[in-house]
């Protein structure tokens, strides 16, 4: 059974600080791309960032670059959102996904269609 599992999400003051964790199982690792995206009420879904299945490729949508950072452990089948300097904006439901493109591909995307996806996990941004 296909599994992914965020956590990490809370409530955190403008400019502080979180991490999300996707935790991924009954799937061939090696072989997706992992995906994190995001939904705001009222808005459409964005992708956020993704990274290759080979861990070497990363992308991020502009709002974004140079304060998340998104990381990819093969050994624990985990992948990491690290986000720092938050904003109000940033504040959604996130969402993991997998995409299968291969065996430790180089490519992922924040356009593609995903095979997987998991629950989501709040972020609230405020004070």
């Amino acid at each position: 059974q296909v599994q992914l599992v965020e956590s990490g999400g809370g409530l955190v003051q403008p400019g502080g600080s979180l991490r999300l964790s996707c935790a991924a199982s009954g799937f061939t690792w090696d072989y997706y791309a992992i995906g994190w995206f995001r939904q705001a009420p009222g808005k459409e879904r964005e992708g956020v960032s993704c990274i290759s299945s080979s861990g070497t490729s990363t992308d991020y949508t502009d709002s974004v670059k140079g304060r998340f950072t998104i990381s990819r452990d093969n050994a624990k089948k985990t992948v990491y959102l690290q986000m720092n300097s938050l904003k109000p904006e940033d504040t959604a439901v996130y969402f993991c996904a997998a995409d299968r493109t291969g065996y430790l591909s180089t490519g992922c995307g924040l356009r593609t269609s995903y095979n997987y996806w998991g629950q989501g996990t709040q972020v609230t941004v405020s004070t």
